[in-house]
């Protein structure tokens, strides 16, 4: 149970590092569509990058359930799933669009989620 127990703190400890790391962080992806939208996986991939080059550590398991459309304030909910199987929700929030161009920023929850049982 030790073991469980520290695997957990230390993700709940990393969890708050997220959510500080990604506080206020932006990146832009160029969209091919007339109206531009991100597919599901360009926000994935953005924040597992981000994450990989702040940490140092390989990139997370990061997944986003829907496309983003290229529309100021247009979000949507990704989750970021640990070794053990804890998650962490974050937040896409586009900031802005600049032709094809969708800035967006991430926001991670406080807390993360226990692994199921």
């Amino acid at each position: 149970m030790t073991t469980a127990r520290s695997t957990a703190a230390k993700w709940s400890f990393a969890a708050v590092a997220v959510g500080v790391l990604l506080t206020g962080c932006s990146a832009s992806v160029s969209a091919g569509k007339y109206d531009p939208e991100l597919s599901s996986d360009k926000p994935a991939t953005s924040l597992a990058a981000k994450l990989a080059s702040t940490t140092g550590r390989p990139k997370p398991d990061i997944t986003c359930p829907e496309d983003l459309a290229g529309k100021a304030g247009t979000e949507t909910r990704c989750t970021l799933t640990a070794d053990d199987g804890s998650t962490l929700g974050v937040t896409v929030t586009v900031t802005s669009v600049d032709g094809r161009q969708i800035h967006h920023d991430f926001q991670a929850d406080q807390t993360a989620s226990p692994a199921p049982n």
